[in-house]
């Protein structure tokens, strides 16, 4: 258990940053989610607008430290590709 004020602090700060980068994920994987949706059911219209929308969702992650870049880049490639072939 944590004994000293600041280790104290620490395990509350935690808590709140947990929550925080929690629900940004979440959000970030519904917009994901929105892309491959259209994606299987072949609508490229809708695919290529939810893409245009997922894409500042994932910057925004990797800017606020929730998502390394690569992982980013490389979810925003695949998905790139995928809509391009329908």
């Amino acid at each position: 258990m944590a004994n000293t004020p600041q280790a104290r602090k620490r395990i509350r700060r935690n808590e709140r940053r947990a929550e925080v980068n929690g629900n940004r994920m979440s959000r970030i994987r519904t917009f994901v989610k929105k892309v491959e949706s259209a994606i299987e059911n072949g609508d490229k219209d809708a695919a290529k607008s939810a893409l245009s929308e997922a894409q500042p969702e994932l910057a925004r992650g990797v800017a606020r430290g929730v998502m390394h870049k690569n992982t980013a880049s490389r979810k925003l490639s695949r998905l790139t590709k995928r809509v391009a072939a329908l």
